[in-house]
This record gives C-alpha cells, sequence and structure tokens, in this order.
C-alpha cells in the first residue's frame, strides 16, 4: 500500500460514522439499481419470448406491388427513394401468399433461418352449448408448426397427438376456453363465410402467456381452415423462426427485398410495446440512481469538513514534499474505498434480493400471464450500477479534494491558510 493510500484509509477511519451512512446509501443504491433492473427486463424477456414462441421471429404476408412501376428507370430510382423516407404507404398490396412453398423453400436456405410454417388465418364465429365468440382461426401445418413456435410447451390440456389423429380438431386458447366453457373432448360449431356451421372437437388447450393471443385465438388443420374461410389454396402468412432473432430488421428487410412480400419482425410489430418496457427501465433506473446521488451528497459533505478539520496536515504533507496530486488522491481515495466497497456489497444484496424476488408468487392476469414474478440476471445490470456509484460518489469527492490540494501550506501552517 503507497503512502497516499495509508493516509486516506486513515482519513476513512477517523470519520468512520459519516462516510459509514454514505457507504449504506451506495450499497442500497447499487442494490435496488439491480433489482429493478432485473425485474423489468425478466418482464421484457418473458413477452419477447412469448410473442417469438407464438408468432415468430419474422413474419412474410401480402404481396406487394409498387405504384411506380411505368416509370423510366430515373423516375424508378426517385420513386423507391419517396418509398423509403415515406415507408410502404405507396405498395400496392395483394392478400395473401400463393407460392407459400417455393418461398419457404428458399428461407430455409438461409443459415439463420431454422423453420418455416405456413398458416392460414381468418375471423369466423364459434358456439359452444353455452355461449358463442369471435375466433381468429388460423389453419397450421402441425409439424411445421410445431417447429417454428413453442406450441407443443403451451399445451396445458390435452395432447397434440388426439389432435393429430383428429382432422376435426381445434386446438383453442385457455382464455378463450373459458369463456366458451369447453373443455378437452367437447365439440364447438364454428361459422365462417358460409353460415352452414362446421363442427370442431376440443382436442387440446394452450396457454401462451400472452391474454390477447389465449382469448381469441383457435388452430385447426390446413385445408379445414381454407375450406372454412373460402380460401381454397391460399396461405395468408409464413411464420419464420430464426436462430438469432435479433437479426430479425436485417432478415425481414432482405426478404421483402427477394420475395416481393411484405415481411415484418418482431421488433417491428411490437415497437410500442417493447418501447413501454424501455421506458419503465429507464424510470425505476433514474428513480434509483436518485439513492447513490444523494450518498454522493453525504460523500460531498463528509468529505468538505474533513478538508477542513485536516487543513494543518494537509499543509505538512505538502511541506514534507507531497504534490498536489497526492493530496487529491489522499482525498479521492476515500471516495474510491466507499465506491468500491459500496459497489461490491450492493453487487452482492442486488443479487439476493432478485433470487428472493423471483419466489414472490404473483399472478398476473392481465397484459400477459405469470404466476411469479420475472427476473433477468445480466451482468449488465451490475456493471452499470457500479458505474453509476463511480461516476457518483468520485464527482462528489472532486471538489473537496482539489480544494485540499490548493491549500497554501506555509500560509496554513501561519495559522492563515483556510
Amino acid at each position: 500500500m503507497s503512502p497516499a493510500s495509508h493516509i486516506a484509509l486513515r482519513f476513512t477511519v477517523s470519520r468512520k460514522r459519516s462516510l459509514a451512512l454514505s457507504l449504506v446509501g451506495v450499497i442500497f443504491g447499487v442494490a435496488f439499481f439491480i433489482l429493478t433492473q432485473a425485474q423489468t427486463q425478466g418482464f421484457e424477456r418473458y413477452f419477447i419470448q412469448t410473442i417469438i414462441g407464438t408468432s415468430g421471429a419474422v413474419i412474410i404476408s401480402d404481396r406487394f406491388q409498387s405504384r411506380y412501376t411505368s416509370f423510366s428507370d430515373a423516375g424508378a430510382r426517385a420513386a423507391e427513394d419517396v418509398m423509403r423516407s415515406r415507408g410502404q404507404g405507396r405498395r400496392k398490396y395483394y392478400e395473401g401468399i400463393t407460392n407459400a412453398a417455393e418461398i419457404m423453400r428458399v428461407a430455409r436456405q438461409f443459415s439463420n433461418v431454422s423453420a418455416c410454417a405456413p398458416v392460414v388465418q381468418g375471423t369466423v364465429g364459434i358456439r359452444s352449448n353455452f355461449t358463442s365468440e369471435v375466433l381468429s382461426v388460423q389453419g397450421v401445418d402441425l409439424d411445421a408448426q410445431l417447429a417454428a413456435t413453442a406450441l407443443r410447451s403451451q399445451i396445458i390440456a390435452g395432447r397434440i397427438e388426439d389432435y393429430r389423429a383428429s382432422r376435426a380438431g381445434v386446438m383453442l386458447g385457455s382464455l378463450l376456453a373459458d369463456k366458451l366453457q369447453v373443455g378437452v373432448g367437447d365439440t364447438v360449431q364454428m361459422t365462417g363465410p358460409d353460415p352452414k356451421p362446421r363442427t370442431f372437437t376440443v382436442t387440446a388447450i394452450f396457454r401462451t402467456g400472452n391474454n390477447i393471443i389465449d382469448e381469441r385465438r383457435g388452430y385447426i388443420e390446413q385445408r379445414a381452415a381454407q375450406g372454412l374461410l373460402k380460401k381454397p389454396g391460399l396461405v395468408s402468412v409464413i411464420i419464420v423462426k430464426l436462430r438469432d432473432p435479433d437479426r430479425a430488421p436485417e432478415i425481414a428487410a432482405h426478404f421483402e427485398r427477394l420475395f416481393g412480400h411484405r415481411a415484418r419482425s418482431w421488433q417491428e410489430r411490437e415497437r410500442g410495446n417493447l418501447q413501454i418496457f424501455s421506458t419503465l427501465r429507464l424510470s425505476a433506473g433514474i428513480t434509483v440512481s436518485l439513492i447513490i446521488l444523494l450518498a454522493g451528497f453525504l460523500i460531498f459533505n463528509t468529505l468538505t469538513m474533513a478538508v477542513m478539520e485536516k487543513i494543518r496536515e494537509i499543509a505538512i504533507l505538502r511541506s514534507m514534499g507531497y504534490r498536489r496530486l497526492d493530496i487529491s488522491v489522499i482525498f479521492l481515495g476515500q471516495g474510491i474505498l466507499v465506491a468500491t466497497i459500496g459497489s461490491v456489497l450492493g453487487a452482492a444484496a442486488g443479487a439476493l434480493f432478485t433470487y428472493l424476488v423471483s419466489l414472490i408468487p404473483i399472478k398476473v392476469t392481465g397484459f400477459f400471464y405469470t404466476d411469479r414474478f420475472l427476473v433477468a440476471w445480466s451482468w449488465q445490470h451490475y456493471l452499470t450500477a457500479a458505474a453509476i456509484a463511480f461516476i457518483a460518489v468520485l464527482g462528489a469527492s472532486f471538489l473537496p479534494a482539489r480544494r485540499a490540494a490548493n491549500l497554501a501550506p506555509v500560509a496554513t501552517l501561519r495559522g492563515s491558510g483556510q
């Protein structure tokens, strides 16, 4: 340990009560910062996993055509620039996908694509013996759907095998099944464009965790959906599963250029909800950071008082050959010590609090479904909390350290250097 560090430690111990209060503030500030970030990001990750596991990382849908096809080459390039600047408003869309098999064959050749699933979707009426509801029906190829989504893990009643064995089987969202008051083995009737109802048997019930999906969606066999919706040979969307979902915007943009069909990444589809989560995480971080800033103010007051009390000691050190930088290091060292200990203990406390909170049972049934607190474990939370602590503490230590370094040793020893 250097002489300056040893002196800094001695000065710190001499005012241990006031610095202990600052240390407690840093510890709890760091701990609560980690806890709040773990909670908000935990719910955000759960939402993202639900969206990707249910609707895929990229969705390919309607064919589009530019409204500028009759322009010259130069004019077409200018029109393309206008399209980029104004978004997709200049496109003319045609419903559905007529060459789904070919698009999926090409898409699967991309190294980042792990699976594709064609889906026929539409809105129909569904009736049980007790009530009727509106159903967002999806006609699926079961094997492709299982490969591209998390459907198998979402089943909470019934079996996938029973659905596979029944050509007139239907899988219903858990909230929709509750509304219809039906269970596995019960029958329901669906009515599409053709007013004649068709009878289906409930073979499974699923829960995605997204209440909007769980209270409206149902799965039936693809050809049955095409018949029910009067869409023979037509596919509404293709769900694309990616090995790296974070690259979904890049892949979606490439698919649009390649296929001439609209392709939307999960980031684009859920932009509004993701902004809400980001805002909540930022708001929580700012609020909790105020605890660390308060601890910084306590350190500022403590070190300012320490400078006033240690004027003669500082003058003696200067007369012994200590430079201004050495004096600054002595007082900044006290701040570094508090920030280091506070960050380490705060990180440990944050990890403990996060683990304990993850064990608390809680039933959320609004925006999505969960029966416990969701937390995310990330080293970035700890690094960010420590960085905030060091910035706040060292920023508060700077002015007292600078004042101590600027004291004139000769005048101080004569009794006039305050």
